[in-house]
């Protein structure tokens, strides 16, 4: 069963989310937590696995997302997402009183859970680190528009740059590819303020692994041409924390949930989720 509904993040800002039950009890809560220029609408396949597995899913359009307000790939500040994701997590609370609660944050909504569970673990249960955003390719920071991210981002921070980002780039599956392209829901805007605020989230999250203190599972294609799979890698030895675990996907791309090994993918996902029940 799917609900919806719309909660007042930080500064009044109108965010959409979504819930997905399975039938009979509910072994636990996934909230998922969304990349850049996308929505909490892409994840059906990982979402129909987890309902059939028994747990749970309640995702939210990030602030400049989807269907919630905004403007398109802008924030004052990484406070707001963090923020945001507090308050979303308080109604899952309500939602879901007693649930055991993980996170599922992919590639920019692995930036907003590395940060957010940095500073707040209490209440979660462990999180999900998919397309881990520590190291961004050319694709996805052409150095030209970090540069002019960081020139403009005190004089003009609404300052709208152009980031196109091809479904190749994040499904070998051509339909998915196509599906991304034709969405009116996603978006290829990003502010200069974005751009700054993102590099110094990057930069401030890489200096803190060993405080980790949640369990951890990473996932990453082994090709991924927007971030690449080196970070997730780095920051997943650098974790002192000892339980966490990785998975490196051979020859996937940057959404290991939507690509061709996505089966494996939603299986080593809820076998962890059951380790950790």
């Amino acid at each position: 069963m799917e609900c919806t509904g719309y909660l007042h993040g930080v500064k009044g800002c109108r965010l959409y989310y979504q819930t997905w039950l399975p039938e009979g009890t509910r072994r636990a809560v996934v909230v998922l937590v969304h990349g850049v220029g996308e929505h909490c609408g892409r994840y059906g396949r990982l979402v129909e696995a987890l309902v059939q597995a028994g747990h749970a899913v309640a995702g939210y359009d990030m602030r400049g997302h989807g269907r919630s307000g905004g403007q398109r790939g802008h924030i004052d500040s990484w406070d707001d997402y963090r923020s945001d994701l507090g308050l979303f997590l308080d109604l899952v609370g309500r939602l879901f009183p007693g649930a055991p609660t993980f996170l599922y944050g992919h590639s920019q909504g692995s930036l907003v859970t590395l940060d957010y569970i940095l500073r707040h673990p209490e209440g979660l249960r462990g999180a999900i680190l998919s397309g881990t955003a520590l190291e961004p390719a050319g694709a996805a920071a052409p150095p030209l528009l970090v540069l002019v991210a960081r020139a403009l981002s005190r004089l003009l921070p609404t300052f709208p740059l152009r980031v196109t980002l091809q479904g190749s780039c994040l499904s070998r599956d051509p339909e998915v590819a196509r599906a991304y392209m034709e969405d009116p829901l996603n978006h290829w805007q990003r502010s200069v303020r974005w751009g700054t605020e993102g590099l110094k989230t990057i930069a401030w999250i890489k200096g803190r692994a060993d405080d980790i203190r949640l369990p951890v599972l990473f996932l990453h294609g082994e090709m991924d041409p927007l971030v690449k799979a080196e970070g997730a890698k780095r920051f997943f030895e650098a974790v002192t924390f000892p339980d966490k675990a990785i998975r490196i996907y051979p020859g996937g791309l940057h959404e290991p949930h939507n690509d061709i090994q996505w089966e494996e993918v939603a299986r080593d996902v809820i076998q962890w989720l059951d380790a950790h029940l």
